[in-house]
């Protein structure tokens, strides 16, 4: 469960061979207690975020959407992501 970024407190992280429960590409995105599970445009497909917190992550996926897509492509052959610049 390798984090891939973080900023202004939001922690991203894509799992290795995780493609079984949500059958599409996504990232877990973490705040605080807030857990939810984005898709790569960054609309939210689990859980429930702080909307604030939701549209920085949001305008995060939409500037990184090709890196998000190469990463995922990885996670699901089992091969190390790499990281991916924060929202600043």
């Amino acid at each position: 469960m390798p984090s891939i970024s973080s900023f202004y407190g939001i922690i991203i992280r894509m799992y290795f061979q995780d493609n079984d429960r949500h059958k599409m590409p996504h990232i877990h995105v973490y705040y605080a207690e807030d857990e939810a599970v984005f898709d790569l445009t960054g609309e939210i497909i689990a859980g429930d975020f702080p909307k604030k917190q939701a549209a920085y992550v949001k305008a995060w996926c939409l500037l990184h959407e090709e890196e998000l897509s190469a990463n995922w492509k990885l996670a699901v052959n089992g091969e190390e992501v790499y990281r991916i610049e924060p929202l600043r």
